[in-house]
């Protein structure tokens, strides 16, 4: 046996109605209800209880520690561990950069940690202290996963917003800002890339021969599964979409870009005749008409004038301004 050790982030008994009861530092465990502590392994303190806590064998000590990130599910008679990701929703970091939560389960006991905070074990905490949270550890692991799986998806939903809203910009001939499609790309393939595996361990926890999981239980784990496909599904879709912006963003800067180039030679139709006529007209050679008249230089403006007006309407006509 070993003891609730200082520091703990939530330490409690489940009183099987839904609540919780506080478990205190230095209080035994397992204890005669089902307990859920969650620590922090980045303090050294934590660190060094679990590296020596007679609770935990060697694969839980290095899963608990930190020591591996991927989606993980190991079965160890009624022992399971397990290695889920959740959006981070930390200040100052990014949300694909995805915040790993670690668990030693048993029927008696729930021994998590994590590096930085997540909301869904607030979520679930705060079930407990309304008194309407999981019953038993069985219960508290499907609404950890039901959690993690909520906030994923309210992500991805915020993805999917940004995403329309960025099609309208593009649809009315309007460039988004600069690195925001790409921050959205990269958001969604992160994303991808934990929540696939996260998907194949939730289905197949659902499917372990766990004798205490119920039925109910392995049932809401395999509707979890599918709600995790589905926002799969949805990821997908929305690399395909922004795929196409990024085409049609293209489109419009090369559409710009060659506006501007048209625009730039029609400027230059226009002043290619008064250019040559200035530059012949001013060349220090004996015998230039008009050398000698006082109003040849008003003369010549207003010609070069007529020849720019006479070409505007032309190019008009033409239909090429």
């Amino acid at each position: 046996m070993d003891r609730v050790p200082a520091d703990t982030i939530y330490s409690l008994q489940f009183d099987g109605q839904g609540g919780m009861q506080p478990l205190p530092e230095g209080r035994e465990l397992p204890t005669e209800a089902p307990s859920w502590v969650h620590l922090d392994y980045g303090d050294p303190a934590v660190a060094r209880w679990l590296l020596q806590t007679p609770l935990l064998g060697e694969a839980a000590r290095e899963a608990l520690l930190g020591q591996s990130s991927r989606p993980k599910l190991v079965k160890l008679g009624e022992t399971v561990l397990l290695i889920l990701r959740g959006v981070n929703h930390n200040q100052g970091h990014r949300p694909e950069e995805m915040v790993a939560l670690r668990i030693y389960i048993t029927p008696d006991l729930i021994i998590s940690s994590r590096r930085r905070p997540l909301l869904s074990e607030q979520d679930v905490f705060g079930q407990l202290c309304q008194g309407v949270g999981p019953a038993n550890p069985a219960n508290w692991l499907v609404e950890i996963c039901d959690a993690l799986t909520d906030r994923a998806g309210e992500f991805v939903e915020g993805l999917h917003d940004e995403i329309l809203e960025l099609e309208e910009l593009v649809l009315t001939r309007q460039m988004p800002g600069n690195g925001r499609l790409a921050r959205i790309r990269k958001q969604l393939i992160m994303i991808r890339r934990y929540l696939s595996p996260q998907r194949d361990l939730v289905a197949r926890l659902g499917n372990e021969k766990i004798s205490w999981l119920e039925e109910d239980d392995r049932r809401r784990l395999l509707d979890i599964a599918d709600r995790l496909r589905r926002w799969l599904d949805d990821l997908d879709a929305g690399i395909a979409r922004s795929a196409v912006l990024a085409d049609e963003m293209n489109n419009l800067m090369a559409e710009a870009t060659n506006r501007r180039a048209y625009q730039m030679s029609v400027m230059a139709l226009l002043f290619l005749p008064a250019t040559f006529l200035t530059g012949l007209f001013g060349i220090n050679l004996g015998g230039i008409p008009g050398a000698e008249s006082p109003l040849a230089f008003w003369i010549f403006t207003g010609l070069l004038l007529t020849l720019a007006l006479v070409l505007g309407v032309w190019l008009k006509l033409r239909r090429w301004w």
